[in-house]
């Protein structure tokens, strides 16, 4: 999906224009400068998604480098360590 590009005269002069096509379009608008790119414009709900994309893709990075430094057991281990870890919370709060 290619970005809307536009020049910085644009956001500065049609700016109502250029926020509503960021949320619209959800895609990313390049502003430039003098015909470089220069800054990138998202809507919010596109930045958030984005967010939260990458937050998941560290999240599997990381489970995948636990696997592939042997930081894992297995089901029932899990449930047995979370099994006394809630054992031991009730005992303290009694």
């Amino acid at each position: 999906m290619a970005p809307n590009i536009r020049p910085s005269s644009d956001l500065r002069n049609h700016y109502a224009e250029v926020s509503r096509e960021c949320r619209e379009a959800r895609r990313p608008t390049v502003i430039t400068v003098n015909g470089r790119g220069d800054t990138v414009l998202l809507g919010y709900e596109e930045y958030s998604r984005m967010q939260s994309e990458l937050e998941l893709l560290s999240a599997l990075a990381d489970s995948e480098r636990d696997v592939a430094e042997g930081r894992v057991s297995s089901l029932s281990t899990s449930f047995d360590k979370l099994r006394k870890q809630l054992a031991a919370r009730e005992e303290a709060a009694v």
